[in-house]
């Protein structure tokens, strides 16, 4: 080749820049040897000569050195994505980089939905970089945020234990500036061999307005003019675990927020979940029979498993209140359909279907109709054996069937809870079931889940969900929110948790007759209430106030 290295040469650089142990370089010495001998053919011979300079174009950084500055975008692909082949080749790098810190099945599993961008940044850092050097690429956001995907980056650190510190981030989620792309966009700007110190700056670009779109071809003074960029900072949550979520906000909102941090003694739990089988599951009710059994359509509009739209007659004991995740609002929910429910909560399956041949058998005759498509369902062949009920369902316990909920939409930007109880169907009153795209917490009686409610809508709470979650995506409301702020118990003897219950209770009606106006200040009085509930000073309140309005923004309308 023109650069006149011998063949020991490019060997020799090509081992200390992979990294690459001595068994592994004898194993891949005959392919090196071989691609570096068809480089200098193709040189020899002019042929495809413009591959032969890509092709060595990406050996370059073999042979020139470490650079002070690396820029580039690396790809956003998860792991779970990835061609097994690709993922057992690449295994080992994830192992020595440290951003795989699971042990057991987790590790197995990939714990969360790790991103390839991870590993690229990690191996350029690496490589690339000399000590000293900064390097920024574009990221997704989730790095930051996500609990077991990206505890391993966020050790910032090397598999060689060389330290990186992290200087800059820039959140772009809400601007989407890749077109025709949903990609949770960020700028993360790192230094080699030097430690992270927190808190970190971290600016929030928000649009000014709901529903503007940021132009493909805009420059950067056209999107400044129709952003606004907040001036954040970003910690860890759990200030003894520096590879915890990163909260962002204000600093003083941060300084107050940690009053709230903790474990709740609540549990919550995903709504019911048919497996993606919804098209069989979800009903409409047409009428109701003299003889009291219902006529009933599924739904099938919208449903990722297509199956055939049915009418049936069925026994109304089983036919519950449906609440998907978009028919709640934020002291308001209210079902928008019926769902079939024939699972037993005890054993954790379907009902044994001798039982429901006998007492029901205008649904079992219904759901035998759809057996091929239950018993394919991925969910099913994974969870159950070919011996258990075709039908049975999943995430359904003894809290699907509680008399009192509270309710929050999963996937969503901020918490809006509501409490649901019950409703009738052909005379009979059973409990609102949620589904799985919303998360309930079961309660026995109304005074303790109003006043559950009103927590998790006060302005504190919301700013602990909103600052740590990923906005937007299923993880955002998930139960594991509950692991975040610590909610006291409900007593009845104390002053405070009685009113946020009232104050709840209060809301609820204002909402039902859409009285907004009246319900602002209800939740003025809740973020106050619930500010002397956490110790919280005024001064305190009033930044975690602005720091949500910041965060929410537009969303919050």
């Amino acid at each position: 080749m023109k650069t006149g290295r011998a063949t020991e040469v490019f060997l020799r650089r090509a081992k200390s820049r992979l990294h690459l142990a001595e068994d592994e370089f004898l194993s891949a010495r005959p392919h090196l040897e071989a691609l570096y001998q068809k480089l200098k053919d193709f040189e020899k011979d002019k042929l495809n000569g413009i591959w032969a300079r890509i092709i060595k174009n990406g050996f370059a950084p073999l042979f020139i050195g470490e650079f002070d500055y690396v820029v580039g975008n690396p790809p956003w692909v998860n792991w779970e994505n990835l061609p097994q082949g690709y993922r057992d080749r690449s295994k080992d790098l994830w192992f020595r980089q440290g951003l795989f810190p699971h042990k057991g099945m987790d590790a197995i599993l990939g714990k969360g939905k790790k991103d390839m961008a991870m590993l690229m940044t990690y191996v350029a850092m690496q490589s690339y970089l000399r000590d000293g050097g900064k390097l920024g690429f574009l990221i997704t956001q989730s790095v930051f945020k996500t609990a077991g995907a990206g505890q391993g980056f966020r050790r910032f650190m090397l598999g060689d234990s060389t330290l990186i510190k992290v200087l800059h981030v820039d959140d772009m989620v809400e601007l989407n500036p890749f077109e025709g792309a949903s990609n949770r966009t960020s700028v993360v700007v790192l230094q080699k061999d030097r430690p992270t110190n927190y808190p970190v700056p971290y600016t929030y670009w928000r649009k000014t307005a709901k529903g503007r779109s940021i132009g493909f071809d805009q420059n950067l003074q056209e999107v400044e003019q129709i952003t606004e960029r907040k001036r954040f900072y970003a910690e860890p949550v759990d200030p003894r675990d520096k590879t915890s979520p990163w909260l962002t906000g204000r600093p003083k909102a941060i300084r107050a927020v940690k009053k709230i941090l903790g474990k709740s003694h609540y549990e919550a739990h995903e709504g019911a979940n048919t497996g993606g089988a919804n098209g069989v599951y979800w009903l409409r009710i047409e009428e109701l029979r003299p003889d009291g059994n219902l006529l009933v359509t599924n739904i099938t509009e919208g449903q990722k498993k297509a199956v055939e739209p049915t009418q049936a007659t069925l026994e109304p004991d089983l036919l519950y209140p449906l609440l998907r995740g978009k028919d709640v609002k934020r002291w308001r929910a209210q079902p928008s359909a019926w769902v079939l429910m024939v699972q037993d909560p005890v054993k954790r399956r379907g009902i044994d279907e001798k039982e429901l041949q006998l007492k029901y058998p205008k649904t079992w005759e219904y759901l035998k109709k759809f057996e091929g498509a239950l018993r394919t369902r991925a969910a099913f062949k994974r969870y159950f054996s070919a011996d258990d009920p075709f039908y049975s369902m999943f995430d359904v316990g003894d809290y699907t069937s509680s008399p009192y909920k509270v309710v929050w939409t999963r996937v969503d930007v901020d918490i809006k809870a509501a409490v649901v109880g019950t409703s009738e169907v052909a005379s009979l009153e059973k409990p609102i079931v949620p589904i799985e795209t919303a998360v309930l917490v079961a309660f026995d009686e109304p005074t303790e889940a109003n006043y559950f409610c009103a927590v998790l809508n006060s302005s504190p709470f919301r700013f602990v969900i909103t600052s740590t979650g990923v906005h937007g995506t299923g993880g955002f409301g998930s139960p594991n929110i509950l692991n975040r702020a610590s909610i006291p118990n409900f007593d009845s003897g104390r002053p405070t948790h009685i009113e946020l219950s009232e104050l709840s209770q209060k809301a609820h009606q204002l909402a039902r007759g859409r009285r907004d106006s009246e319900t602002s200040k209800i939740q003025m009085a809740i973020d106050s209430c619930a500010a002397r509930l956490w110790g919280l000073t005024d001064e305190d309140l009033k930044d975690i106030q602005l720091s949500l309005k910041e965060l929410v923004g537009v969303h919050d309308r």
